[in-house]
């Protein structure tokens, strides 16, 4: 884009960074930033347990193979040399190896806000918002209710609110009040209006993925061969666990690459259910299954941006339900970091959980999750924020609260906590107050105290009788009250009138073709 043709930029979210600079902010939130992982990741895996995953990964390709239901990738793949057997593809260790090095182990997401633009790989970690779920849950409507488009667009603004949110995944809660066949339109078009951060396709179709790519060019000022220059945005899909991928997310992952935009493959592999009941069979099928695409898409378009995901989690073998941020998901999102790292390839995790409201329960295991996540390594963190029910649930009080634990993430990464200079190591304060004196007053602490230790904006650090005398409010119950007031004083990022019109008249056009076919 030229000079002129840039969008106008404000610091913070919406009016989150205006309200900052003139001092009345909903909450004091800490900046944007990208987090570095200064922590040697956690390795369960000795290097015999890595080459066990790995040959283990390999003999599936090999010997038992994956089914592709997409005629396209299946005669692709026999063009590369691959036996196919019906829609059962066996491919050899050495393909699989030779074309998932052509794979970058770092890349750039791009989008219309380039302060907003994404590394992917390294050290380097981003938090996405909550995805998919088809329900949605707030405290002021006690009870869980099929998701709607206000609810999605409430969801939306906190995604763009929070600097500690990098990306705006797929939708926040599904808008059931849309028609299917024309709820792409309409959710890109709010995504791309009230946030200016990354943004996804799901790749459902070749009529959604397609629009979705138009949507973003429109609104980034792009032309073809800009858009196709680097990637703008990204999918990503799942494997059909065990063992399979189906005709469309291939097929919306092919037409994104052949145009330059990214992909992340993520095998949902539950152990017990989709997968072997043991950890390291679990991890080898979910290698073996988000290789195989990606070894697809590097002969397809060489070079072009992957990265592998892990979903690998547990069942409760007394229901069947799926468990989250369990000791077992943690160690498999460990495992599977380190074999990320084997093949040279950026990795996705998930802050995740099972619980059904946002309680006690639901923040040990999120936060497992995430911590999971930060020991593992990981890039990209879907699902970090507002997530329930096992993904079922949507939940804008439970958003919040992940902000929270992001935030503490991302301080606790701040390499000044563990600097170690004469000011840090403070001999002249631990003189001057000796054996009798405290630390309190000091000017060293002066100098220091408001930017010394983590901020909290929803915790409460007041005593029980404090807390009781100013209303006893409980967090979820704070929550709310800050996701009201957010919702309330927000402010969309700026736009060129030229491209809201163009993208508007895009959704128009599209809705009056019909959009996207589906069965009903």
């Amino acid at each position: 884009m030229s000079e002129d043709a840039q969008p106008k930029r404000r610091r913070g979210g919406g009016r989150a960074g205006a309200a900052a600079r003139r001092g009345s902010a909903v909450i004091e939130q800490m900046p944007w930033r990208i987090p570095v992982n200064l922590d040697k990741p956690t390795e369960p895996l000795r290097p015999e347990g890595v080459q066990a995953i790995h040959d283990g990964a390999m003999r599936i390709l090999e010997e038992i193979g994956i089914e592709f239901l997409n005629p396209e990738a299946l005669q692709i793949l026999k063009q590369a040399g691959c036996r196919v057997d019906g829609n059962k593809v066996f491919m050899g260790r050495d393909f699989v190896m030779e074309m998932v090095a052509k794979a970058p182990s770092t890349f750039e997401i791009h989008c219309r806000n380039p302060d907003r633009s994404l590394p992917i790989g390294g050290d380097k970690m981003i938090f996405g918002n909550v995805s998919s779920p088809p329900n949605y849950y707030d405290m002021a409507l006690g009870k869980k209710v099929p998701g709607n488009r206000e609810q999605c667009q409430n969801l939306l603004k906190l995604t763009q609110y929070f600097n500690c949110i990098h990306f705006a995944g797929g939708y926040p809660v599904e808008p059931v009040d849309i028609h299917a066949s024309v709820r792409h339109l309409d959710v890109l078009y709010d995504k791309l209006t009230l946030t200016d951060k990354v943004m996804h396709a799901y790749a459902l179709g070749k009529e959604r993925v397609e629009d979705v790519m138009e949507m973003v060019k429109i609104a980034c000022g792009l032309t073809e061969e800009a858009f196709c220059a680097k990637p703008y945005m990204y999918t990503n899909i799942n494997s059909t666990s065990p063992l399979k991928h189906d005709f469309p997310m291939i097929d919306g992952c092919l037409r994104l690459i052949r145009r330059g935009q990214a992909v992340v493959v993520t095998p949902f592999t539950l152990a017990g259910a989709m997968a072997p009941v043991t950890m390291a069979g679990a991890v080898a099928q979910s290698i073996a299954e988000g290789l195989c695409a990606i070894a697809l898409f590097q002969y397809v378009q060489p070079g072009c941006a992957c990265a592998i995901g892990t979903f690998t989690s547990n069942v409760d073998m007394k229901s069947g339900a799926p468990a989250f941020g369990t000791p077992e998901y943690m160690r498999s999102t460990q495992m599977t970091g380190q074999m990320a790292r084997f093949y040279g390839l950026p990795m996705r995790s998930s802050g995740v959980c099972a619980a059904n409201v946002p309680d006690g329960q639901a923040m040990w295991e999120t936060s497992n999750s995430l911590w999971a996540a930060v020991q593992s390594g990981t890039n990209m963190i879907y699902h970090a924020a507002g997530w329930l029910e096992g993904g079922l649930i949507a939940s804008p009080e439970k958003f919040i609260m992940d902000c929270e634990v992001l935030q503490m993430i991302q301080r606790y990464m701040e390499p000044e906590i563990c600097a170690t200079g004469p000011d840090e190591i403070a001999l002249d304060a631990i003189k001057d107050v000796g054996s009798s004196g405290h630390f309190f007053g000091i000017q060293h602490t002066q100098d220091r105290y408001s930017t010394a230790f983590y901020q909290p904006f929803l915790s409460d650090w007041k005593n029980f009788e404090a807390w009781e005398i100013a209303g006893g409010v409980w967090t979820a119950e704070r929550a709310h009250g800050i996701f009201k007031e957010i919702i309330a004083n927000f402010e969309e990022p700026e736009m060129p009138l030229d491209r809201r019109d163009h993208l508007a008249d895009f959704v128009a056009r599209r809705k009056s073709e019909g959009g996207a076919p589906t069965d009903f």
